[in-house]
C-alpha cells in the first residue's frame, strides 16, 4: 500500500536518511526502532509526507505522493492519513468532543456525523464520560486517547504514531499498545509506529531497526 524507495534527507550537511527502502501493507502494523539520532522520526514524518525527502519517491496505491503539493496535499494529509504524537497536541480551550471532530469539519464533513462518530470512537476507548471535558480535566492516558480517536475521525487508510507512549505511564502505555492491535482488527488501517518501547515493538507484525540513517534489520 505506502511505499517508499531511496529516501535521502539532509540538515545542512548532516545526512540523516541514506536511501532507505520501505513498504508497509494494508492492515500492517511496524514498529521502527533505534537510538536516537537514527533517523527515525525523519523517516516517519517524510512517509506521512509532514516533510519532504531530498531525493527518493514516496506513493500510495501506487500514487505518488512526492508529487502532491499545496491544497492537493493538505486534502490528502487530512483524508488519508492520520497522526499520534507523544504530546497529544490537543487544543486546550476545546472539549475532548470538539477536539476530536477538527479533522472531520476541517474536510467539511457534516458536523452530526462527526459527533456521532466521535461518540462511537469514544465508546470504543474508552473515554465516553470524558468528551464533555477540556484537555486539562483528563489525565495523560486519556488525552491521548482522546487523540488517538482524532486520528481516526476522517477513517484513514494509515496512521503514523511518533513516540505515542513516551509520555504515559505503564499502564496506560500498556493499555494503549492494545488498543493500537484492537482499532487495527476493527478498522483494518495500517500503522507506522516510532517507539523506543521494547514491548510495544515486538507486538508489531514487523519491526525495523535503523541505524545511521539506514535500515539495518528487519
Amino acid at each position: 500500500m505506502l511505499r517508499a524507495k531511496g529516501i535521502h534527507k539532509y540538515y545542512g550537511d548532516l545526512h540523516v536518511l541514506k536511501g532507505v527502502d520501505v513498504e508497509i501493507a494494508a492492515g500492517e502494523i511496524v514498529s521502527i526502532v533505534g537510538a536516537s539520532g537514527a533517523g527515525k522520526s525523519t523517516l516517519l514524518h517524510i512517509l506521512g509526507t509532514l516533510d519532504d525527502a531530498d531525493k527518493g519517491l514516496v506513493s500510495i496505491d501506487d500514487k505518488s505522493l512526492t508529487a502532491l503539493k499545496g491544497d492537493k496535499l493538505a486534502a490528502y494529509r487530512n483524508q488519508e492519513v492520520g497522526f499520534i504524537f507523544q504530546f497529544h497536541n490537543l487544543l486546550p480551550e476545546f472539549t475532548a468532543e470538539e477536539n476530536i471532530i477538527i479533522p472531520g469539519l476541517i474536510a467539511k464533513k457534516d458536523e452530526k456525523y462527526l459527533t456521532e462518530k466521535a461518540k462511537e470512537l469514544a465508546r470504543l476507548l474508552g473515554i465516553m464520560d470524558r468528551l464533555g471535558h477540556k484537555p486539562s480535566e483528563l489525565s495523560g492516558g486519556e488525552q491521548q486517547r482522546v487523540a488517538v480517536a482524532r486520528a481516526l475521525i476522517n477513517d484513514p487508510k494509515i496512521i503514523f504514531a511518533d513516540e505515542p507512549s513516551g509520555n504515559l505511564d505503564t499502564q496506560s502505555a500498556e493499555s494503549l499498545h492494545e488498543l493500537f492491535f484492537t482499532l487495527r482488527d476493527r478498522f483494518g488501517q495500517s500503522f507506522v509506529i516510532v517507539t523506543h518501547n521494547q514491548q510495544l515493538a515486538q507486538m508489531a507484525d514487523r519491526m525495523l531497526t535503523m541505524q545511521d540513517g539506514v535500515i539495518v534489520s528487519e
